[in-house]
C-alpha cells in the first residue's frame, strides 16, 4: 500500500486515512520513524509498554543494587 502526502512548511504531514487504518493509529497514539541504512524510512505504531509486566519485574531488578555492586562496577 502506498500513499502520497505533502509536508508543510512546519515539517508536518497528514497520515492518509487508509494508512492510519492499516497501522491502527488514532489521535494521541505514538509512531516511530526508523531510518534504514539504504536511506529509506520506516514508520510504525509504538506499542504501549505493558505496565503490569514492568511492575512485576521491578522487584527483581534490585537484586544487584547493593553498595558492593556499586563499588565493583563504578568504573564501567
Amino acid at each position: 500500500m502506498n500513499a502520497i502526502a505533502k509536508i508543510t512548511a512546519k515539517g508536518q504531514t497528514t497520515i492518509p486515512a487508509d494508512i492510519r487504518e492499516a497501522l491502527h493509529v488514532a489521535p494521541g497514539d505514538a509512531i516511530v520513524w526508523e531510518l534504514q541504512d539504504d536511506g529509506t524510512a520506516r514508520v510504525r505504531r509504538v506499542q504501549p509498554l505493558d505496565v503490569e509486566y514492568l511492575k512485576a519485574v521491578e522487584g527483581t531488578l534490585t537484586e544487584w543494587a547493593t553498595r558492593e555492586d556499586e563499588e565493583a562496577y563504578r568504573g564501567l
